[in-house]
Parts: structure tokens; sequence; C-alpha cells
């Protein structure tokens, strides 16, 4: 009988979660090692290598620490589910002109059921992954929230906010307190050097040459053709010239846009219907306002009354002093103190107060007050 229970730990066969395992086995828990394989990048046509999270090198990597180390490890096939909503989910969002957070979408729908489902199976109580982040729960209302890891630089909440209740209750995050040098030193000292050097990937697993134009166009029969030859234009519907189709841009791009203009120009709007995309000057980018929906909330279970909050816009984003207003029809209007710049719709906006995820969703649209 383990000391503290027994724990499901996902083990992507990267160096974090690599050492959430060792460290939770090393603590007493009865560790069971899970690695979940997404995607099979082979399918996708893309040039590059597989690697990151879902080859056949890191999946040998946990199951070889797991072996190591004396405890259980399973590898679970859930390619079907992941591509049918995180994938078919990435390719809608950019045929609509907004740029998707997949990795959001994959721990909100796909990797903490799958991680929660298996865990029943085995007859886990919790489950742990290598994240930078931790859960506490509010001793006022018992709502279980997230909060920021210490090592700012790692911080992963902001990609954290849409879990459930049921989640965040039985989830571990035993790297939160800690800081990457320390994680690396650890994989040292525990004589695993070469997990301690590994690279990490940042880019997103079904797309691991970072080209998600390519995968656009390798994924829709013929969207190049059906959206060639659009219009740039700008604020006053003026043409400044034509462009490769709508879904290849994002808001606040500057580089690649393939026109010279004298002056940086930025993509400050996309109107998919129309094939066009609007170029301004980099001033145009900014808003102090916009509308968020699909809304989670964490730390409180609801926002009646207007509540100040530190908002951001993306993952690196340092976030901007804001209040946030209750709307009808589940919306959330967010008004800056000052100007935010590239508010990008389709991206996660997530909700803080001090190093607490008060909650958390996906950008409608940005206005000017």
């Amino acid at each position: 009988m383990s000391k503290h229970g027994k724990i499901l730990v996902a083990m992507s066969g990267g160096l974090d979660s690599t050492v959430t395992a060792i460290m939770l086995h090393e603590q007493g828990y009865e560790v069971v090692g899970i690695t979940m394989k997404t995607w099979d990048y082979a399918s996708s046509g893309g040039s590059k290598k597989e690697t990151g999270c879902c080859s056949l090198d890191s999946i040998n990597d946990a199951r070889m620490v797991a072996v190591d180390k004396g405890f259980h490890h399973f590898i679970v096939d859930i390619r079907e589910e992941f591509g049918d909503y995180v994938i078919d989910n990435f390719v809608d969002e950019y045929l609509a002109g907004r740029t998707p957070n997949p990795c959001v979408l994959c721990n909100t729908h796909i990797k903490w059921e799958a991680l929660l489902k298996r865990a029943d199976q085995l007859g886990c109580e919790f489950i742990a992954t290598g994240h930078y982040a931790s859960v506490h729960q509010n001793p006022d209302n018992n709502r279980y929230f997230i909060s920021k890891g210490k090592d700012e630089n790692k911080d992963q909440s902001y990609v954290l906010w849409g879990l459930s209740q049921d989640c965040l209750c039985r989830t571990r995050f035993p790297l939160g307190q800690l800081h990457k040098t320390e994680i690396r030193q650890m994989a040292r000292d525990m004589g695993y050097t070469e997990l301690a050097n590994k690279a990490e990937s940042y880019e997103i697993c079904f797309v691991p040459d970072n080209d998600y134009r390519g995968f656009l166009k390798r994924r829709v029969d013929g969207l190049e053709e059906k959206v060639k030859g659009g219009k740039f234009v700008d604020k006053h519907g003026k043409v400044l010239g034509t462009h490769q189709g709508y879904p290849f841009y994002t808001i606040g791009q500057r580089k690649g846009l393939g026109i010279a203009l004298g002056e940086p120009y930025f993509v400050t709007e996309i109107i998919p219907h129309e094939n066009v995309v609007v170029l301004g000057l980099e001033e145009e980018l900014n808003k102090n306002g916009m509308f968020v929906h699909h809304l989670n909330m964490l730390k409180y279970e609801n926002i009646n009354e207007p509540m100040r909050a530190v908002t951001k816009i993306r993952y690196k984003n340092a976030g901007a002093e804001s209040t946030l207003f209750s709307e009808p029809g589940d919306l959330l209007r967010i008004a800056f103190d000052s100007n935010v710049s590239a508010i990008t719709p389709g991206q996660s906006a997530v909700f803080y107060e001090g190093n607490d995820v008060i909650g958390g969703g996906h950008i409608v649209s940005a206005f000017q007050q």
C-alpha cells in the first residue's frame, strides 16, 4: 500500500513530466505512467522528422524511466478523438478568420478527460502532469482554481484556464513551486544527464515544422485555389494589393505580407466572407476593450459585479490592468485601463487576481471605447 495513494502521471518523455513521475514515486505515491499518442505526424504530409511528445523516441524515453524506477507504464492511442476535436477546430477557426489555441483546447477537452477516464479504470485517485502551475481551493466557496507557477518564465497557468472543477480537484502539479533550472539539476542528480540536457519543443504537436499555412493547405483540399487573390485594404477600404488568402494571416502580423508600402504595416482585421485582410499602422492595432465568450470560471463561480483583474490575451503576454463586466449571453466585456495591442479573436483571454486564475474564455472581438 502506498503512503500517499495511487496517481496517474502523464509522461511525454520530456524532462518536466519525467521528473514529475520520479518525484512522486520517491515521495511514496504508487505511480502509474501514461503516454498519450495524440498525433501521427507522417499523416500530415510534413517534411520534418517526427519529434516531440508523439514520437517513438519520446514514448520509449518515458517507458525506459518507468522500467528503471519500477512502476507501471501504459501507452494510450487517442489520435482519433484528438484529431476529430482539436485539429478540426484548428482548421475551422482559421477558416473563420480567427487564430486558435489548440493546446488550450486539447488540455480542456482531450488530455484531462483521457487522463481521468484512465485514472478511474486503473483505480488512481489523482492525476499529475509536468505543468508549471499549482492548484488551490478557495476557502470561501470551496472552488478549485489554478495559480501561476513560481518560475515566471515557465508559468503555464494561461493554457490551463479551461479545466473543470472535476478535473482540478484530482490534479497535482508537483513542479509548480520549482524553477526550470532546479528541474534540470534534479535530473542530473538522479543520473539522467541526457534527459537534463534535452531540448524543449515550443511547436504545436501536429505542426512540428511550425508551418501552419502548409498544414492548412494539406488538410483542406483546394484551399489555396479557393482563397488566393484576396485584397489587402486599409481601414477606409482602399485597395493596397493582393494576398495569398485570408486564412494565412493573423492579427498583428507584419512579416511575410509580401507587400511594400513604404513603412511597416500590420494585419489589423480579417474579413473572411470577403477574403479581405485589413492592414494598418502599428497604432491601429491598439484597442482598449474586448468581448470574451466560452467562459470557464475557476476561483469564483461567476462575476455579478464589475471586477478588477489583470487580463492576459496571449501566452507570453505580461497582462494588463482591466475591469471585467458581465454581459447577457455568457459574455464578459473587458475594459482595459489603457490600450492593448493586437487583441486577436480566437485566442484565449485569462483573468488573474494576483497569481490566481479567476477564469478565462475565448476572445470574440476587440473595440475602442
